[in-house]
């Protein structure tokens, strides 16, 4: 009996002098000890190195609700967002490559108990690079409504669905647009622009932003720095030239302002490919650059060649990449209005070449009717050439988005 109380109060001694246990929580398959207060875990760890910069960073809560969250980056707090229970918050952009990032992160239990944790750790060196190293229209510029907004790569984008999510264009009137990935001249290039016929909308302004700053564009490649570039759309200029009535009219904002009397390409230079390349091109082109006094040759030939000129020719507006201008008329006066004369150029009245070197913007749409030889998408910017539903297709995303702000 007595061996059976001892037995008793024993338990009961051991009972009365236990502590109330420790919590045990598993935080991202971890198991923790949090005395009661709300276990936080940061991703990257602490001290982590060579962390990939589009891994980004996640904080979670697993018994309790994040209060805080910061990021740090050179003095700089990078974006994130919480889930709706405030359990986890992640970041919104990606890391830069090369970089230390420190994470503060507090929590709070259902008892209103408040825990801290933090992360410090670097991003990877990249083995290249992603740069843009051109952006078309300059910052500031004033262009027509059919200007396309035309980013060039300093490499080939491997990645390009990861790369268009971070081009973004905004305008401040309603509009839509896509992108399509081609290759100019060697370079690894993306062009924006809206639907056929629809064009931007007038005097509207125009935002360009690429967050490329820690994009995995390819195996070791990440973009380095974000990009940002303002310009505004003009009056709608939009010029009618055919080459059967000899005639260019021209309209501001739909209405018919000004014409006159042109010659076009004589025709009669065939080349092995079977182009007649002293023909004019019919087509949507855009205007592409001003001259007071432009120096012509034909493509593709050389000094003695048939056909050879070297001309240097004032007030003249390119209008594509195979070297067609509106320019002013060098030769007989009497082809003007009357008869197509010229290597394939839109010959003008001096006085009419001069104002309209100065009056249009880059990216005024020029349609040219009425020739045998029609413009390919990819001379110059003939990029309207396409069908819609075609230059969707040259998307990454394979998609076509709002542009209002």
């Amino acid at each position: 009996m007595r061996r059976m109380v001892a037995a008793v109060c024993g338990v009961v001694l051991l009972a009365g002098c236990s502590s109330t246990p420790e919590k045990a929580t598993k935080v991202d398959g971890v198991e923790r000890t949090t005395a009661g207060a709300a276990a936080i875990s940061i991703s990257p760890r602490n001290a982590a190195t060579g962390v990939a910069p589009d891994k980004g960073v996640v904080v979670r809560s697993a018994d309790g609700t994040l209060d805080d969250v910061k990021v740090s980056y050179q003095g700089q707090e990078i974006p994130g967002e919480f889930s709706p229970d405030r359990t986890a918050w992640k970041a919104s952009d990606p890391l830069a490559p090369s970089a230390e990032y420190t994470v503060t992160a507090t929590a709070r239990n259902p008892d209103g108990k408040v825990s801290t944790e933090t992360s410090t750790f670097k991003t990877l060196k990249p083995a290249k690079n992603l740069q843009i190293i051109d952006i078309t229209p300059m910052p500031g510029e004033k262009v027509g409504v059919g200007m396309p907004v035309i980013v060039k790569f300093n490499r080939t984008v491997t990645d390009k669905k990861a790369v268009e999510r971070m081009l973004v264009v905004k305008t401040t009137k309603a509009s839509r647009g896509a992108w399509f990935w081609t290759v100019m001249n060697g370079v690894q290039t993306a062009i924006f622009r809206p639907p056929n016929g629809k064009y931007w909308p007038a005097n509207t302004k125009i935002a360009f932003a690429a967050k490329l700053k820690g994009v995995r564009s390819g195996k070791g490649i990440y973009g380095i720095r974000n990009y940002k570039q303002i310009w505004k759309i003009g009056d709608a200029h939009y010029i009618v030239a055919s080459a059967k009535t000899h005639r260019l009219r021209v309209y501001k904002n739909k209405k018919l302002i000004t014409s006159w009397p042109i010659s076009m390409g004589s025709g009669g230079d065939v080349w092995p490919d079977g182009i007649d390349h002293q023909v004019t091109t019919s087509g949507y082109h855009l205007t592409m650059a001003h001259s007071k006094l432009e120096r012509m040759r034909p493509p593709g030939k050389k000094k003695g060649d048939p056909g050879w000129y070297d001309e240097k020719v004032p007030w003249a507006t390119r209008i594509s990449a195979s070297g067609e201008y509106i320019h002013q008329n060098m030769d007989d006066p009497s082809c003007l209005g009357n008869r197509n004369c010229s290597h394939g150029c839109v010959r003008s009245p001096a006085d009419k070449a001069k104002w309209f070197m100065n009056w249009s913007y880059r990216g005024d749409i020029v349609k040219i009717t009425g020739t045998s030889r029609p413009l390919a998408w990819n001379n110059g910017w003939g990029f309207y050439q396409l069908s819609w539903k075609a230059w969707v297709k040259g998307s990454a995303l394979k998609r076509v988005v709002s542009t209002r702000v």
